[in-house]
């Protein structure tokens, strides 16, 4: 039978974590942080799984090893990383998306299925999440005959993704800097992952797109629409989401082998809007974002002109119905 999982997809930064954590919440469900950094930071590296212990020395993922693999190693390690290179890439998504795939495929897959397996049966949970994000792994896992997977395609205005990742922002696990990017990349990256998940969608992949925004406006409404469509029986009101209570949540601890720090994160969580971007993001970055990226940005409902000011070069190609309103 295949085992049930819900993939988190979309670019960094975009609240990804955020709904891993509050679909973690609901019973039956078991988040797994990003499973694609599992064989190198977890495996490879030692890094803290989010109950905080290092990976090695925590129960619930030295039972999963031991179910899975027999026991983690490095060289299973080596082994996954070496097929990730050489199958999950970006650029390796229209021949995914065709159906022609590379050998090791398989392989690469069965790997991630029998981690999913085996947590499933660790938690007595019939659901997994993985917040790998990539496009391409959700290609490559959409291949295997024994994962039944589901798709969570979350999207934010990629001025406010701009603008995180240019801010510095410390790893718990290891005291180094996550990684930054500059306004153009982040948009680039945005306009190709975001178009790889419509491409899934448009190829049979069960997609669901929620907003980061969205979430944020009204948590307990978008979250128990999105548990309706997946089929996990949830609504606003039902016991499913008994942990949300108006603008928080109620956390527990949650073994994820990797993700953005607030998976460590537990006790109360305010649900807030971040959009600090408002004040912050440089007239010029917000230009150059909103003009590599407003097709998708109209497709998805943002606004192209905020309070400071028109985005001049987008609104020399977009229509007279896209209106200049201010940033919410």
């Amino acid at each position: 039978m295949a085992v049930r999982v819900v993939f988190i997809g979309g670019l960094g930064r975009s609240g990804t974590t955020l709904l891993e954590r509050l679909l973690g919440e609901v019973p039956g469900v078991a988040p797994l942080g990003e499973v694609v950094h599992l064989w190198e930071r977890g495996i490879g590296a030692g890094e803290p799984c989010g109950c905080g212990e290092p990976f090695t020395a925590c129960a619930f993922w030295r039972r999963v090893g031991i179910r899975a693999f027999g026991g983690w190693s490095p060289g299973l390690a080596d082994r996954v990383l070496t097929l990730r290179h050489r199958v999950d890439r970006t650029r390796h998504i229209p021949a995914l998306a065709a159906h022609r795939h590379k050998v090791g495929l398989s392989g690469y897959t069965r790997a991630y299925s029998r981690v999913y397996e085996a947590a499933a049966q660790v938690t007595s949970c019939r659901v997994v999440v993985d917040s790998s994000k990539h496009a391409s792994l959700a290609f490559c896992l959409n291949t295997s005959p024994v994962v039944d997977l589901s798709v969570v395609h979350v999207v934010r205005d990629p001025r406010a993704v701009a603008y995180s990742w240019r801010r510095r922002v410390t790893r718990p696990e290891n005291g180094r800097p996550m990684t930054r990017w500059r306004p153009f990349r982040t948009a680039v990256h945005w306009v190709v992952q975001n178009l790889a998940f419509e491409l899934l969608a448009r190829r049979g992949g069960t997609v669901i797109r929620v907003r980061y925004e969205d979430l944020m406006a009204d948590p307990g409404a978008v979250l128990g629409t999105l548990l309706a469509r997946l089929g996990l029986g949830g609504h606003a009101g039902g016991t499913a989401l008994a942990f949300m209570r108006p603008g928080v949540a109620e956390l527990s601890m949650a073994h994820t082998c990797a993700g953005n720090p607030m998976r460590f994160t537990a006790g109360s969580l305010a649900l807030s809007r971040d959009d600090s971007w408002c004040r912050h993001l440089s007239r010029r970055h917000r230009w150059l974002v909103t003009a590599l990226a407003w097709p998708l940005m109209v497709q998805y409902g943002y606004r192209l002109r905020d309070q400071r000011g028109p985005e001049e070069i987008a609104s020399r190609w977009v229509t007279a119905g896209v209106a200049a309103q201010e940033c919410r």
